[in-house]
């Protein structure tokens, strides 16, 4: 076939369709001419393809096919309304679906927690097991506050946004496991009462206190939020309902996902708090006000945007012809 004279011949016809492809507006008879234009044109590409596949010809009748195919079956939505629907929609859905498992992990962590502390704070024989007296000191008086202030607040910061987002992610991507969770939750929770039993055992819980709350109310809580997602998943394959155990992890895990994706940012914020608020000469009241208000943030986010995408049906998980659903014949 001669290239240059089939081109002479419909090359009418491709400026065509590269016209009506990316006119703003459509009259009716147009856009069936666009329609017809997008099947012939279809044709001549393939015959062209076959004789010479990786011309500048063929390059650009497929743009032209690609742009008339956008226009009548419709474009993507932008990256910017993507984004907007994720953090006003899908984010705050997928936490208010979790928010009642997320106080009871949130439950569980200050029972585990609050039994280590007691028992190291008023059992001589635990607090010996756990370090000398000296080492005890030495951690009260200087390693405890001196890990807050050591390094310069941005990469402080940066460090421990990266390490707490990276639990949380395993957190909701290990929950299937069934036992993460709880191994995550249960450590964290032993480390944490311990430490509070130091202080406690030293008479000196309110510097404890003075420097967990600021950054831990939001912090402690983002790691609720990854628990309670990873538990929601294992139970979906406990428990599937009338789906099958593939269909229903899937379903939550690809709901659920979501949380570990905006945990990213709530642990942004909490890092910001703790490299910066947490060591700051601020008084007490203000670091400990400033963190209360983080959380509060989350709460009025989670149950008033979350109640509402939920009451309208959303859960978190993709849309259909994101989420690769397939027809199934009866």
């Amino acid at each position: 076939m001669d290239i240059d004279a089939f081109s002479a011949v419909h090359g009418d016809k491709w400026a065509r369709l590269h016209f009506l492809a990316h006119k703003r507006r459509l009259t009716g008879a147009e856009a069936d001419e666009l329609l017809r234009l997008y099947q012939t044109v279809s044709s001549h590409l393939s015959l062209i393809r076959s004789v010479a596949p990786e011309t500048g010809l063929s390059a650009s009748l497929s743009a032209a096919l690609a742009q008339a195919r956008t226009r009548f079956t419709g474009a993507r939505s932008n990256f910017m309304e993507d984004l907007a629907r994720f953090f006003v929609i899908s984010l705050p859905a997928a936490f208010y679906r979790i928010r009642w498992l997320t106080l009871w992990c949130g439950i569980a962590f200050v029972l585990v927690a609050g039994a280590y502390a007691l028992w190291i704070g008023t059992s001589t024989e635990a607090l010996r097991a756990v370090a000398s007296d000296a080492k005890v000191q030495q951690y009260v008086e200087e390693d405890f506050i001196d890990y807050y202030s050591e390094n310069p607040a941005a990469s402080f910061a940066g460090a421990v946004w990266t390490n707490n987002a990276w639990i949380s992610a395993q957190a909701v991507a290990f929950g299937v496991t069934g036992f993460w969770v709880p191994f995550i939750l249960f450590m964290n929770a032993q480390s944490t009462g311990m430490a509070a039993g130091l202080f406690i055992a030293t008479g000196k819980v309110d510097v404890f206190f003075s420097y967990i709350l600021p950054h831990g109310l939001m912090e402690l809580t983002a790691v609720f939020i990854a628990c309670a997602a990873g538990l929601k998943i294992f139970w979906a394959m406990v428990r599937p309902g009338p789906r099958t155990r593939i269909q229903a992890v899937a379903d939550e895990g690809r709901s659920l996902i979501t949380i570990a994706l905006g945990l990213v940012l709530v642990l942004l914020i909490s890092g910001i708090v703790e490299g910066f608020v947490t060591p700051s000469p601020l008084p007490v009241w203000a670091k400990i006000t400033i963190g209360a208000l983080v959380l509060a943030g989350y709460w009025v986010y989670t149950l008033v945007l979350g109640g509402r995408a939920a009451r309208a049906g959303v859960t978190g998980d993709l849309e259909a012809h994101d989420a690769g659903y397939r027809s199934i014949a009866a």
